[in-house]
């Protein structure tokens, strides 16, 4: 068992992981998900110390690798790691690749070490390739190899740092193949992957990282048919997403159309549906809402799916309330509808915008 208490690490102008505390149990396949930059790498880097995090504290069956005098260097005999980049030695044949740890460090005899690294290589599909050199094989040859590599030094904790991106897409299949196979073995499992399909197949649990941490986890079911938080729900339907908030009658409304006109043209919205976009929310906002309000406050949160092609759009503003359904302005209120397929207003006096206002876009 693995326990991560406070885990924390900071560069100099960006912190990936800010307060990360969790148990990872004996025999998990955890999937590590989110966008980029948000930690996953630097996670599993500072769990077996490559990376020395800042602060906080990781226990491995009850032993902390992160006290000082900690003998770091048989505690990570424990964690294997296999990387995007292979990091084989190009100098040496494949089986030589796989004997060299476990003679230098475990103290294996030659031929036990051979024969440890055969099996292992018959394994992944690659006996055949034994006396090859690393630049004799495809990217996924090498990953294959880069995997029995870490299997050689027979670790209790395998973690996989995007293992299939450096690869081109015909050779994900066979390392993917060689890690599901893995992952019904027992060991415990940590990989970082951008491939949900994968990721969802392969996992008992599922870390969606973001804001320095781990935002949501849960069951592959749970996170990728339900997720509970916004941040993960975005990721997961692939959702482009456009923000902004008005505090001000004298807001540049020209200026937001351009940022507007921006994000559709970098999501490649058809023209059609812009065309409803920018009517929906001139109509709602400027012609509806804005004429209510001394002091407007309103948010305005536009989510756009590649995959359906469809948007929808989340106004919330501040104020009694306020359903636009009771506008006098039923012009803008008639082209409103004709514009949406669907409407749905809610008024949660709990919250800092109790008007919500959430509105389906006519594709």
């Amino acid at each position: 068992m693995i326990e991560i208490k406070n885990l924390k690490k900071e560069y100099k102008i960006v912190t990936p992981l800010k307060d990360v505390s969790v148990t990872i149990n004996d025999g998990d396949v955890i999937s590590v998900i989110g966008p980029s930059g948000t930690g996953k790498s630097t996670l599993i880097r500072c769990m077996n110390l490559l990376e020395k995090p800042t602060s906080g504290h990781i226990l491995v069956d009850g032993e902390e690798i992160t006290a000082r005098g900690a003998d770091v260097k048989r505690i990570r005999q424990k964690m294997g790691m296999v990387f995007q980049s292979f990091n084989l030695f190009g100098h040496l044949t494949v089986i030589e690749n796989l004997m060299l740890a476990p003679m230098d460090i475990l103290k294996k005899d030659r031929q036990e070490a051979y024969d440890k690294g055969m099996e292992l290589l018959r394994r992944v599909g690659l006996a055949e390739k034994a006396l090859s050199y690393p630049d004799e094989l495809s990217g996924g040859q090498k990953q294959r190899v880069a995997i029995a590599r870490t299997l050689a030094m027979d670790p209790e904790v395998i973690l996989l740092d995007e293992p299939t991106s450096a690869l081109d897409p015909t050779m994900v299949s066979e390392v993917q193949a060689v890690i599901r196979d893995l992952s019904k073995t027992g060991k415990t499992m940590m990989i970082v992957t951008h491939e949900m399909n994968f990721a969802r197949a392969i996992s008992n649990r599922v870390f969606y990282m973001d804001e320095g941490g781990i935002y949501e986890e849960g069951t592959p079911d749970d996170i990728f048919d339900n997720p509970q938080k916004e941040l993960t729900r975005r990721f997961i339907n692939g959702l482009k997403v456009f923000e902004a908030l008005i505090e001000s009658r004298d807001y540049d409304f020209i200026g937001f159309g351009t940022e507007l006109d921006r994000y559709m043209m970098q999501n490649d919205v058809s023209p059609e549906l812009k065309y409803r976009i920018r009517l929906a929310i001139e109509e709602l906002v400027q012609q509806i809402l804005m004429p209510v309000y001394e002091q407007p406050y309103i948010r305005i949160n536009a989510e756009y799916s590649p995959k359906e092609g469809e948007c929808t759009i989340d106004i919330s503003y501040k104020g009694e309330r306020y359903d636009i359904q009771d506008t006098d302005n039923e012009l803008s209120l008639a082209m409103l509808k004709n514009t949406v397929r669907d409407m749905e207003y809610s008024f949660n006096e709990e919250e800092d915008m109790p008007n919500h206002i959430r509105a389906w876009i006519r594709r």
